[in-house]
C-alpha cells in the first residue's frame, strides 16, 4: 500500500532541505584568465584536469606556457601500496593505497602564485587469495577512483585560492592600500 505526503509535509521538508544550505556542486569558476597545464599527453590526471578546466568555461587552456597568465606544474607523484595486516597463517588480509601528489602554480617569471600544495589520498583494500583476480580489478578501481578524487580536489583548490600577485605585497593590518615594492624602501 502507497501512502502519499500530505502538501503541508512535503512543503516543509523542502523548506528544511533548502534552508540547510545545501546546492549542488556545479562547474568551478577559476582565477585565472589562462592556464597552461605542463603535464604529458598521456597523463590520465592531465586529461581529466584538462576536461574538467574546459567545462568550467571560465579559464581558457593555454597551448604554451608563454601564451598563459599561470602555469600548473605537477610535483611528484607517488603510488604505495602498504601491507596492513596478515592472518595467521601468514598472508595478507587488508592493504592501503597511498596517492601522494605535489603541485605548484606559477607565473611566466615562475614565482608562485599559490603556494606549492600536497594531495594526499589513502584507500583501505581488503585482501584474499582465493579471489586475486577480483581483487585485482577492485585495486584498478580504486586507484582509478583516487585519480578523479584527485582531479576534484585539485579544481577545488585551483578555484578556491586567491592568487597572490607577485611584487606587491599584501595589505597590512590597520592600513588602507597595499605596500607597493617602491614604497617599502
Amino acid at each position: 500500500m502507497r501512502v502519499a505526503l500530505p502538501p503541508a509535509l512535503l512543503a516543509l521538508v523542502l523548506m528544511l532541505l533548502a534552508g540547510c544550505g545545501f546546492q549542488l556542486r556545479g562547474s568551478y569558476s577559476l582565477p585565472y584568465e589562462s592556464l597552461y597545464l605542463s603535464m604529458p599527453d598521456y597523463s590520465v590526471v592531465g586529461a581529466d584536469l584538462k576536461r574538467a578546466i574546459r567545462s568550467s568555461g571560465t579559464t581558457r587552456l593555454a597551448l604554451t606556457a608563454s601564451d598563459a597568465e599561470a602555469t600548473f606544474l605537477p610535483g611528484a607523484e607517488y603510488r604505495d601500496r602498504v601491507i596492513l595486516s596478515v592472518s595467521g597463517t601468514g598472508r595478507v588480509s587488508e592493504l592501503r593505497l597511498r596517492y601522494l601528489y605535489t603541485y605548484r602554480v606559477i607565473d611566466s617569471k615562475g614565482r608562485d602564485l599559490v603556494p606549492p600544495g600536497t594531495i594526499e589520498l589513502v584507500r583501505d583494500l581488503t585482501y584474499d587469495d582465493s579471489n586475486v583476480l577480483a581483487k585485482q580489478q577492485e585495486e584498478t578501481l580504486l586507484w582509478r577512483d583516487m585519480e578523479n578524487d584527485l582531479v576534484h580536489q585539485l579544481m577545488r583548490r585551483l578555484a578556491a585560492v586567491k592568487p597572490v600577485t607577485p611584487g606587491i605585497k599584501p595589505v597590512a593590518p590597520g592600513s588602507t592600500k597595499p605596500a607597493t615594492p617602491d614604497s617599502s624602501k
